[in-house]
This record gives structure tokens, sequence and C-alpha cells, in this order.
């Protein structure tokens, strides 16, 4: 197979690719998500991909979508923030363009892109993780995708870490590892802890203009990297909540290597230290068996468009 064209579907935007069989972005573009219907979310994706299309010969296309693709890698059963429920994305497109199409999890596509091109290239057991306002992930074995008999394995960001009390997760469930191992919970911390303690979080207010319900992400990044002690606090928490979880699933899964992927990663150092301790001191018979690698994604923004190109090319 040639030529083919990556899709990468956000709840904000769309971004498109075409992709040679090395894994290089021949030309890139990229659109708003119009998230009102269906309808307008696929004519937005269909106009894209027409465009690179008219500009390139492909031979097919691949999706990556942001929520529960069915196991025939074309049909969207559920994503939560686009208005598709048991959408026939793949079909519908492959009808519009007049290509092969098939629909992959978007970190689905990460992780096979890391596992072809990036961090964890030349390894058959990996597990990608992809931190970002939620946790999704990704788990490769012995080189081939885990999609489990429905098409929604991997989903490891909603197991369950906290059984009473726990925080309300937007899949409807209390006590998902998402709600406390993401630029979600990342937010939360910073925040309680500079109407807590102000005096230890000057920086990240200062970046906020003074207000706590200001604190985003990158600012929280930002004033730890300056040395706030309540952004770094707040970096501790977080890293070691997800430490935790990737030492579950060393115990499951006993991949060679674990991929730190998604915006929250961009941290880079001061993320993942503090991840692999907690992996560490939390894994079970540590000292007593081999422990894999924890590694930084490779790909960034990129990955998703390269791996929905590439599992075109892999059943």
């Amino acid at each position: 197979m040639g030529l083919v064209i990556g899709v990468d579907i956000g709840g904000t935007k769309v971004a498109a690719a075409v992709v040679d069989e090395d894994g290089n972005m021949i030309e890139k573009a990229r659109v708003d998500t119009p998230a009102q219907t269906a309808g307008s979310v696929n004519d937005a994706i269909a106009e894209l991909v027409g465009k690179l299309h008219a500009r390139h010969e492909v031979d097919a296309v691949g999706m990556g979508a942001p929520g529960f693709v069915a196991a025939d890698r074309s049909t969207v059963r559920f994503t939560p923030n686009l208005p598709w429920r048991a959408e026939p994305l793949g079909a519908e497109m492959s009808e519009r363009l007049g290509l092969p199409v098939v629909v992959e999890n978007d970190a689905n596509c990460a992780a096979w892109a890391e596992m072809r091109f990036g961090a964890a290239r030349g390894e058959r057991n990996v597990v990608v993780l992809t931190i970002g306002t939620g946790l999704g992930g990704g788990v490769i074995i012995e080189g081939r995708l885990l999609r489990g008999e429905y098409g929604v394995a991997a989903e490891v960001g909603h197991m369950n870490v906290v059984i009473e009390g726990g925080l309300r997760c937007g899949c409807g469930n209390r006590g998902c590892w998402e709600m406390y191992g993401s630029g979600r919970a990342l937010v939360r911390e910073a925040r309680e802890m500079a109407r807590i303690s102000p005096s230890l979080s000057l920086r990240m207010l200062e970046l906020a203009d003074g207000d706590p319900e200001k604190i985003t992400g990158p600012e929280v990044t930002q004033a730890a990297r300056e040395g706030d002690p309540a952004a770094l606090e707040a970096f501790r928490v977080v890293a070691g909540s997800i430490g935790f979880g990737v030492a579950d699933l060393a115990a499951i899964l006993d991949p060679a290597v674990f991929v730190i992927g998604g915006g929250v990663a961009a941290a880079g150092e001061m993320l993942r230290e503090p991840i692999e301790r907690a992996f560490h001191e939390r894994l079970t018979a540590r000292g007593q068996r081999p422990t894999a690698r924890l590694v930084l994604a490779k790909l960034g923004g990129e990955a998703g468009i390269v791996g929905a190109a590439d599992l075109t090319r892999h059943p």
C-alpha cells in the first residue's frame, strides 16, 4: 500500500495528513470541529480529506475517533465529546470519498504510532498512556493491538481506583483513574493548593491574575518549572496516582515499556520521573522481577494521525 491519509478527530479540531509507509507526513491540514450534529462533523471530515485526496494519490484513509469503536473498525459506538451514537463512520466516509476507510480509537492510534515509529520502536509488548484532559490508553501485545471482543479494550482511564466516595467521572461512575491521574486532576489539585495556601502558590496566582479559578494546565506547568512549591506538589500528587496505576497495569500486562504521551506529557521529566518513582514503589515483587522502562512519547500531537494512517495497513 502506498500513501494513506490519516485523520485525528477531536472535540475541537480535526487534523489530517498524507502519510507514507515510514510514518512521514507529506502534507498536513486541519479544521475546527463543528460538533453541533453528527452530520456537521462528518461533512467537515469529508471536506478536509477530500482536499488532501485531490492533491495526492492515496490508497486508503485511517481515522482515529475519541470514543468506543466497534470491532468492525468502522462503527463509532459512543464518544462523549462528539454527537456520535452507533455512527457508521467508516462506511459513510468510504462511500463519500470513494476510498477504503478504517476507524480506530484515537488512543490506540497513538499507541500504534509510538510502537512503530516512536519511543517504543522495536518493542512488541507496549502500553501507551495518553494524559490530557482525561487519561486514555493503548495496549500492544506481541506486536498486535489489543482491541478486545467488542473493540473497546484498553479504556484504562476508567479503571475504578477508589471504591467508595470517589470523584464523579464523565462516564457516569465514581473513582475512575482519570479523575486522579490527568490534566483535569492536575488543575484541580493546583487550584485547591492556591486557595488553601496562597503563600506557596505565588507564581501560579501571578500567572492567573490572582484568581485560583483561572489557573490552567499550562500555567501549572510553567509555575512548576519556575519552582512554585504548590505547582510542584500538584505534579507530585497526580504523578503518584499515575504511577500507582502503572504498577497495576504492569502486574496484569507485563509490558517491556510504558510510554507517557498526551498534552500533560509536555511537562517532560517533571512528570515522568515522579511517575516512575511511584511505579517502582508500588510494583508487586519489586526487586525480584524485571521492570518495564517508562519513557516519554516522541511523536507528540502527530501520533494519532500517523497511527491512524499506518493501521490501515495492519488488520
